[in-house]
């Protein structure tokens, strides 16, 4: 069983940037799926982007397009999630987990072995 570890979240102003990272334990299968969902309070966890360790090309969902960068460091086991131009409206605690799929899922139920998550506030 994979373990995924987020971090690098905080508290930053607007206009602010973060690096999230989510560590994988061990190394899943290669065209497995690494995805970012972020979840603000009552609200339900939404997809932000996901990559593909084989290929290494992102795929942003609508909240992640213009501002959020995916890259990752397949020989560490780690996915970035790079935040530019935080708004408060981007607050809320962001999860990684991993999808085994031919497309990229963007529904959270798709995915499993979820992280604890990291908590990003961002203050206007």
């Amino acid at each position: 069983q994979v373990q995924l570890v987020e971090s690098g979240g905080g508290l930053v102003q607007a206009g602010g940037s973060l690096r999230l990272s989510c560590t994988a334990s061990r190394r899943t299968f290669r065209d497995d799926i690494i995805g970012w969902f972020r979840q603000a309070p009552g609200k339900e966890r939404e997809f932000v982007g996901a990559i593909r360790w084989i290929s290494n090309s992102p795929w942003y969902g609508d909240s992640g397009k213009g501002r959020f960068t995916l890259s990752s460091d397949n020989a560490k086991n780690v996915v970035y999630l790079q935040l530019n131009n935080l708004k408060p409206e981007d607050t809320a605690i962001y999860y990684c987990g991993v999808a085994d799929s031919d497309y990229i899922p963007q529904t959270a139920s798709e995915y499993h072995y979820w992280g604890q998550g990291t908590q990003v506030t961002v203050s206007s």
